[in-house]
């Protein structure tokens, strides 16, 4: 039988200690925005500003035409030689990615309605050499058509992207990023609660108290809910207003979805702390077993399906793979109940093994 007034006596005992703590509030309000704006700027996927050559080994009014197309793309930043020679040295020592050939029989071959061009790409960095090379390709589809040019083809291919029209990666990364951030400070915040009472050595003074381990589990987390529902809210904000990401869901179901996210984060966290009773030791746990799984095997970044069968099976444990895939499809299509409802299942389910645990092993420490 839990009694609201012992449960009420620990929620004031934990609000209190946060407030007289500064660093619980930078970890939950302040961390958040520095993650979020490193995430929103420094990780991004699309290449932008790469490096290119190009030769043209005769001018020509046409030449002249795609070297502006090239120029005019944010995606390149482009040198202009007459020979491949030129270009050799600077592609072999990484300050040119790829080369974009011109022959010199452009004109003629436009006349017979076989225009080429050749993309020479540097290898040694696979995924950038795959973007120049669709990047350059999709301005040589778009510049023949805009001039009219007429092209001998088998096949037209015509191409639409649903859910992220403009294929930017910052659409799926920024919501990818929040249950990161959460994951981060669900478990650091609740990883070093029950660790700094054992080093106080209050955690006793608590124990001789009629308080059941039920009412003082639910007293320490539900601060920390508050702490990382004020954090989702101004995660939220940010990538809305200020990064301009578009949201198609529903935010009552964002709210109830990041509730029972931060139900694990959180106690995994006191899970840490229960198990280490130092303050410094719960922390580096909350980033080995937290933060990174969920920065790594979540498919924020990384794409699960690519993973060995082992680390897709560990990838189930994770609550972060399911909030990551939740947050992505609110934000980029919307209320596919299909996805939102197993996922938020497993979640809970991973919680509610983590809280059992808890509550399994503070018994046996009083017994």
């Amino acid at each position: 039988m839990i009694s609201s007034q012992r449960l009420k006596a620990i929620f004031i005992k934990e609000s209190i200690q946060i407030l007289r703590d500064p660093s619980a509030l930078i970890i939950a309000l302040i961390l958040p925005l520095m993650l979020l704006f490193l995430m929103g700027y420094a990780i991004s996927l699309d290449a932008k500003h790469t490096p290119i050559g190009i030769v043209v080994e005769k001018s020509s009014k046409h030449t002249q035409s795609l070297i502006k197309a090239f120029e005019s793309s944010e995606s390149f930043d482009i040198e202009i030689a007459n020979d491949k020679r030129a270009f050799i040295k600077k592609l072999q020592g990484g300050k040119l990615r790829a080369m974009v050939v011109i022959p010199s029989t452009f004109d003629k071959d436009i006349l017979q309605g076989k225009p080429t061009i050749q993309i020479i790409a540097d290898g040694s960095e696979p995924n950038i050499a795959g973007y120049v090379n669709k990047y350059a390709q999709d301005l040589w589809q778009n510049w023949l058509s805009y001039e009219n040019i007429s092209t001998i083809k088998l096949i037209d291919i015509q191409t639409r992207y649903w859910f992220n029209a403009p294929l930017s990666s910052t659409y799926f990364l920024l919501p990818g990023s929040i249950a990161v951030i959460l994951t981060l400070i669900g478990t650091l915040l609740t990883a070093l609660v029950v660790a700094r009472e054992w080093e106080r050595g209050t955690m006793e003074a608590v124990m001789s108290t009629p308080t059941t381990i039920l009412e003082l589990l639910l007293g320490k987390l539900l601060p920390y809910f508050i702490l990382g529902m004020a954090s989702l809210i101004i995660c939220i904000t940010i990538t809305l207003l200020w990064f301009q990401i578009p949201y198609r869901g529903s935010y009552f179901l964002l709210f109830i979805t990041s509730a029972i996210y931060l139900f694990p984060s959180l106690s995994l966290g006191l899970l840490i702390s229960t198990l280490a009773k130092n303050q410094f030791v719960a922390a580096q746990m909350a980033l080995i077993i937290g933060f990174l799984p969920a920065m790594i095997l979540s498919g924020f970044i990384f794409q699960i399906s690519s993973m060995p069968n082992w680390l897709q099976f560990i990838t189930n444990f994770i609550p972060a793979t399911y909030f990551t895939t939740i947050l992505q499809t609110l934000f980029l299509a919307g209320d596919i109940y299909e996805i939102i409802i197993p996922n938020n299942l497993f979640m809970l389910l991973i919680g509610f093994g983590l809280f059992t645990i808890i509550f399994k092993i503070t018994r046996k420490k009083l017994s």
